[in-house]
């Protein structure tokens, strides 16, 4: 087995899974999160679940590679369709999509297999973030650690969440709970950019003669949001 390297997010993701997991890695985009687990011997076992061919051969391909035969699974399935109640899962990283993406395959599973709910869940993501945030706390889980990691112009927050109770507000579930606390520099440095980008948006808008215009007073409110975090 060779070491496998993970981009920044994918190893800030890596660092929440607990030791000895049960692992299913939904959308695995070549497998290399649960590999590079099992040949650093953090979990037990990992199953890759793919909604498409393509994909599902690179698993295949990396399975062989990193000779992971009977560690790691690779399972043509629709979202967590692929988790089956003999694989004793009971850690699920589901990374680098659409926030509502995201919540609609948590959803999906939720409605389908009796509101059944894992340990761990590991979310990545990419935008959308408070709809995740909100199905969680509406769904009996509640945040439990956050993390910002920055790839070049790109931000990505990492949401872990276990079974509990919790309520959000407004600002928890648009920043974070935790990481709107915490204000590092990558959470300063992402929202100083929306910032920027709203600041053309309302200019924009004023060129076009709509500062009077409830899209104006929305952007302006989210501005503000912003601006009230940041200080």
């Amino acid at each position: 087995m060779n070491p496998v390297h993970l981009s920044p997010r994918l190893e800030a993701v890596a660092n929440y899974v607990p030791q000895e997991a049960y692992l299913a890695d939904i959308g695995s985009d070549h497998a290399y999160l649960p590999a590079h687990l099992l040949v650093g011997r953090q979990i037990k076992y990992a199953l890759a679940g793919e909604v498409a061919v393509g994909p599902l051969a690179n698993v295949q391909s990396e399975i062989i590679q990193q000779n992971l035969q009977g560690q790691l699974i690779a399972r043509l399935a629709n979202g967590l369709d692929a988790v089956q109640t003999s694989d004793q899962i009971n850690t699920v990283v589901i990374a680098g999509m659409g926030g509502l993406l995201i919540r609609d395959i948590l959803d999906r599973d939720w409605q389908k297999n009796g509101q059944r709910q894992f340990q761990t869940l590991i979310l990545q993501p990419n935008t959308e973030e408070a709809a995740v945030r909100r199905w969680l706390i509406n769904h009996q889980y509640q945040v439990k650690a956050e993390k910002i990691v920055q790839e070049g112009k790109h931000f990505y927050e990492i949401i872990v969440a276990q079974p509990g109770f919790q309520e959000l507000g407004i600002f928890d579930l648009q920043f974070g709970p935790f990481l709107r606390r915490q204000a590092g520099p990558v959470f300063s440095a992402k929202w100083l950019a929306e910032l920027q980008r709203i600041n053309l948006i309302l200019d924009r808008l004023v060129a076009a003669q709509k500062g009077e215009s409830v899209t104006y007073k929305e952007w302006q409110a989210q501005k503000n949001k912003i601006q009230e975090v940041l200080k």
